[in-house]
């Protein structure tokens, strides 16, 4: 495992986690990147006693409709018995020649807030917004950690936290 934010892998408490149910809303775009994204949180999921079956997987064409599905799915988990503990959101905006970059990343950032503030459960934002590839390749295990793992280990904590208000 990279580590590039040393404090996060320091957190304890992540214990008796083994039941909660985390679901995965990702997106095609970019998916040389975002693939490996989702690779890295869902073994550090596994690693920490979040079983597969336990790990709901929902793609989604671009990040612009990661906060509706994240939403829906989050809505409709809810009539289940095992209720989601958190949403793990991935996408990769690679800046272009055009606006069209900025309103995307503002989008999907606005709707993830929203989503924190709305839903019981935490939406952990594992969209990576860079300038080009390089930049995003650096973020799934090259000088800048493995941005999937980390999420997956904010999920956890979140959790955690959640859990631990009630």
């Amino acid at each position: 495992m990279s580590v590039h934010n040393d404090k996060l892998f320091e957190a304890s408490g992540l214990k008796g986690l083994q039941d909660a149910r985390i679901a995965i809303v990702h997106t095609r775009w970019n998916a040389f990147i975002v693939d490996e994204l989702v690779k890295g949180c869902k073994e550090t999921l596994i690693d920490n006693g979040i079983t597969k079956n336990a790990q709901d997987l929902i793609e989604v064409p671009g990040s612009i409709e990661i906060p509706f599905a994240c939403k829906h799915f989050f809505e409709a988990a809810q009539n289940k018995e095992d209720p989601l503990d958190a949403i793990i959101a991935f996408g990769c905006v690679i800046r272009g020649e055009t606006p069209h970059f900025d309103y995307v990343c503002q989008s999907v950032t606005d709707g993830v807030t929203l989503l924190n503030l709305s839903l019981p459960v935490p939406i952990i934002f594992g969209v990576l917004t860079v300038n080009c590839a390089d930049q995003a390749q650096e973020r799934i295990g090259g000088k800048h950690g493995h941005k999937g793992e980390e999420a997956a280990l904010s999920a956890l904590q979140m959790i955690a936290f959640n859990r631990g208000l009630k």
